[in-house]
């Protein structure tokens, strides 16, 4: 793994590509994935003016005069935009009289577009795309995208192996670039706890009143609890006293937040057995190890806890993959009402899938395949490669464009 700090990430030439021909383009995500490096790299390349809104003069300048600051401006980076949402009605009235492309860049880290009132008003107007944590293939240097060599019908070469412990390491660690800096476990765990609690603390009253603001570092440990699980609103929220309906908008205020994200069960009509409901997955593998109290010594000692876990990482992996692609692909899963799942469904826009199976052990037998072959049988034509990520180094041809492939393939390159 590359010892720079400084990464190179995939998604700049996405955001040059929509500068191009859009007049706003929206860099979001979670806090500390390196934004504001991002944006000011390119503020400096560009000769754009650079600002803040966690600057105390310049936020309270978005929020009293916010037309008057907008009028000042004829090129900007915008940082930290959710501070003052107001701002973006304002920025629409500009775009709307000067509809040149490449205006404003702005970052925030909630996730605005869930706000239908600012959904509607920048319709058209705004490209929003995505910086999440590092990725592996971000910190190995590597530019190959999983994804979309899955639908051309290859998987990248295991070019970066990791196994066992190692890959156990970078799980727990996950993808926040200051969690990757830090040598020491405990430091990092340090970090990882500072960083849910300042959220919670913060960023949740600039999107939500919330009336029990104490109940969610509580609820977040449920939640931890069931990552990778189908979610009963009603289950998880009587853990920590609340109803189904209140703990179903805490969930989707983490989501805001980059914590967590629902995913969709993947079905098409006539499947009448698949189980409707979404499960939950976190981000950050890391963050989710240090909110589970997970080590490595434990992991050695007992490997029952660290397969939902090692589902997480991947699942973000290839969140990150779907997020700096050009093309446009839906994370989902499947599941039966026999329990015959698929950890990750895979679609694209043409309604092609592949499908993803994580498994922790560096051993694979027949019954590991169950799900996926279940799964190739109610897609069909539509299922281009159903895969089983383990903790191997070799990838081999199962029959029936099923693959087994090694988990570290997610940052290799390219045949």
């Amino acid at each position: 793994m590359k010892t720079d700090p400084l990464y190179a990430r995939l998604v700049e030439p996405r955001i040059a590509q929509a500068l191009s021909d859009t007049p706003i383009v929206l860099l979001s995500g979670p806090r500390q994935t390196g934004k504001t490096t991002l944006v000011r790299k390119i503020a400096q390349d560009r000769g754009l003016r650079y600002i803040t809104l966690d600057d105390e003069l310049s936020r309270l300048s978005a929020l009293e005069d916010p037309q008057g600051l907008v009028r000042s401006l004829d090129t900007a980076v915008i940082d930290e935009v959710q501070r003052a949402p107001g701002l973006l009605l304002a920025l629409k009235k500009s775009i709307d009289e000067d509809r040149r492309p490449g205006r404003f860049l702005l970052t925030g880290s909630s996730n605005l577009m869930t706000v239908p009132k600012v959904a509607d008003s920048l319709a058209g107007r705004m490209e929003t795309l995505s910086l999440l944590p590092l990725s592996q293939s971000e910190m190995e240097g590597q530019t190959t995208n999983w994804i979309d060599e899955a639908f051309l019908g290859h998987l990248p070469q295991n070019t970066f192996p990791a196994l066992g412990d190692e890959l156990v390491k970078r799980v727990l660690c996950g993808g926040y670039p200051e969690a990757t800096t830090r040598k020491l476990v405990a430091r990092r765990n340090s970090w990882a706890r500072q960083y849910v609690d300042a959220i919670i603390q913060r960023d949740v009253r600039d999107i939500a009143s919330i009336e029990k603001l104490s109940a969610l570092p509580h609820f977040l440990r449920a939640l931890a609890q069931t990552a990778g699980q189908m979610c009963n609103y009603s289950q998880l929220g009587a853990q920590v006293g609340l109803d189904g309906k209140t703990a179903s908008k805490y969930i989707g205020i983490f989501e805001q937040l980059y914590l967590l994200k629902r995913v969709h069960v993947w079905a098409r009509n006539g499947l009448s057995r698949v189980v409707k409901s979404p499960k939950l997955q976190f981000i950050d593998s890391g963050l989710l190890s240090t909110v589970l109290g997970m080590s490595l010594e434990q992991i050695q000692v007992s490997r029952t806890r660290f397969g939902h876990v090692l589902e997480t990482f991947v699942f973000g992996e290839l969140l990150k993959h779907s997020s700096t692609s050009n093309q446009a692909y839906r994370l989902l899963y499947y599941r039966d009402a026999n329990q015959l799942e698929v950890d990750v469904v895979i679609e694209n826009a043409q309604g092609e899938l592949i499908a993803v199976e994580v498994k922790a052990s560096a051993t694979v037998r027949h019954t590991d395949f169950k799900g996926l072959r279940k799964f190739a049988q109610l897609a069909g034509p539509a299922l281009k490669m159903g895969v089983l990520l383990y903790d191997g180094e070799i990838t081999m041809p199962m029959g029936e464009g099923i693959w087994a492939a090694p988990i570290s393939s997610l940052w290799g390159t390219s045949i």
